[in-house]
């Protein structure tokens, strides 16, 4: 179980009620029409964030907590009851409720494309709808800030990355789920104190300007945090002028502190950064501080970081805050959660039956029924496509199989299976409850970001970059395209003019 340390944040604090209104509508709806039969919810997203060509699936242990505990208290329930839509007997049936349902995801780090299913829910159609809101804002969130910090770490080319967004992110809940998909992302250190202690990341942190400002002079400031912490020192230079004084006064202490042997800092926090970086370089060198290190900040993006270590700027460390734990550019995950199977009576009996949404935008059209993902693998072992496949159908190595374009054009390709395909969907929570042994979420946590640079060492950089990847092909296996067209025949026959 993870520790759950912002739950009176918003009042939030495990309460069904976390959801919007219309799932609460629907579900009295079909609770009242007697309509509360098995069901299957796919989760995707439709377009990978920052005009990039993967995501980074993230948020998957603390949604399997909320489940958990997810619950309508008496509160929420006089809340329901004094709103006037809801019937006392289907107040009464909440009041009871908890989720029982079967969770099947992907690992929490995967590496992850459009379309294809990265979690699927079974249960009820009651639960399964009313557990939408909770899934989406968690796995949506958490995977946005893991992809951005992946970006940014794949920018710094082997420099750190730290994460110190606490003052910027959207509320305490938004610092702290930041703070842990960061850490995912690949983010080294995080300056959100509480994180750490949570999660096991290191933290770190500098100092403000208003630390300098309040001493006689920049130098005092500076001797003064070096006797405090001559072991995690770094001097923040540009509050008075970066080199004629900041530089200047940071080499002063730091002599000291070299000759006892502790290694320390400067922080950049504005101005022209390769610039500056490489006269701070050049002063620090110059006095023979060879390991004293540069961290620079700013309103940092990946491009900025990207220019700036391929032209060799002598930075160590970048502080990254608003833009990671924000999502900068992109504000939102395009994640949507939508039915896929439905029990339906028959006579005299229940029929799984697969159900399909339709659009004129061929890439808002759901894939039908209930699906796996599958990674394909070339002869050296490096990820080539992801299949949608029915849940039914088995990929193995030695076969041949046909793969069609997901939004059913003309395109097509066979592959031959070299290698054994990986499926990526697991069951986690089976009956309400978690498959497998209870972990901390120290463990969860490094689990997650080691199987995330495991993921990533699968794909060929071309995929990874920043601007203008290439595209990562996510296919559908014939069955599956086969089940598609199916229901867009019976649509033409249905609506002649669709």
């Amino acid at each position: 179980m993870i520790e759950q340390p912002c739950d009176a944040e918003a009042g939030v604090g495990g309460s069904a009620l976390f959801t919007d209104l219309y799932e609460l509508t629907m579900a009295q709806g079909y609770w009242k029409l007697g309509m509360d039969s098995p069901a299957v919810f796919d989760m995707f997203f439709r377009r990978a964030p920052f005009a990039g060509g993967y995501a980074v699936f993230a948020g998957l242990a603390p949604l399997l907590d909320a489940l958990l505990s997810f619950r309508f208290s008496d509160a929420d329930c006089a809340w329901l009851e004094a709103d006037g839509r809801f019937e006392p007997d289907f107040v009464k049936y909440l009041a009871d409720f908890r989720f029982t349902g079967d969770v099947y995801a992907m690992a929490e780090g995967e590496i992850v494309f459009p379309q294809e299913p990265i979690l699927r829910v079974h249960g009820g159609l009651v639960e399964a709808q009313l557990v939408e809101g909770l899934i989406l804002n968690t796995i949506n969130f958490q995977s946005l800030i893991a992809t951005k910090a992946t970006r940014l770490v794949r920018a710094a080319a082997g420099s750190q990355i730290m994460e110190f967004g606490l003052r910027r992110a959207q509320g305490a809940n938004g610092a702290m789920a930041a703070s842990r998909a960061a850490y995912i992302g690949g983010a080294s250190s995080t300056s959100n104190a509480l994180a750490a202690r949570l999660y096991g990341i290191q933290a770190s942190g500098t100092m403000a300007h208003s630390w300098i400002m309040t001493f006689p002079s920049e130098l005092a400031a500076f001797q003064a945090y070096a006797q405090q912490y001559p072991d995690s020192s770094v001097f923040l230079i540009d509050t008075y002028d970066t080199l004629a004084s900041g530089i200047k006064n940071a080499i002063t202490v730091g002599r000291g502190l070299a000759a006892r042997g502790k290694r320390f800092g400067v922080r950049l926090d504005s101005g022209d950064m390769d610039y500056l970086s490489r006269r701070v370089r050049q002063e620090l060198d110059q006095a023979g501080l060879h390991d004293a290190y540069i961290v620079a900040s700013n309103e940092l993006e990946e491009e900025i970081i990207e220019t700036l270590s391929a032209s060799k700027a002598p930075i160590d460390v970048w502080g990254v805050g608003t833009r990671l734990v924000t999502g900068g550019s992109d504000s939102s995950f395009t994640g949507v959660y939508k039915l896929a199977q439905i029990d339906r009576r028959v006579g005299e009996r229940f029929e799984s039956v697969p159900v399909m949404k339709f659009s004129e935008n061929p890439e808002k059209s759901t894939n039908p029924g209930v699906k796996d993902s599958w990674r394909l693998y070339d002869d050296d072992g490096c990820a080539v496509a992801d299949v949608i496949s029915q849940a039914e159908d088995t990929l193995t190595r030695g076969q041949t199989r046909d793969l069609y374009h997901p939004y059913l054009d003309t395109r097509r390709f066979s592959f031959s299976l070299s290698r054994e395909p990986r499926r990526l969907l697991s069951k986690v929570m089976e009956n309400g409850r978690l498959v497998g042994p209870e972990q901390g979420a120290k463990d969860i946590l490094a689990a997650a970001r080691a199987h995330r640079e495991q993921s990533l060492a699968e794909l060929d950089p071309s995929y990874l970059r920043i601007l203008n990847p290439h595209r990562y092909r996510v296919a559908l296996s014939d069955g599956m395209r086969n089940l598609k067209l199916g229901f867009s025949e019976i649509l033409r026959k249905e609506h002649p003019g669709a």
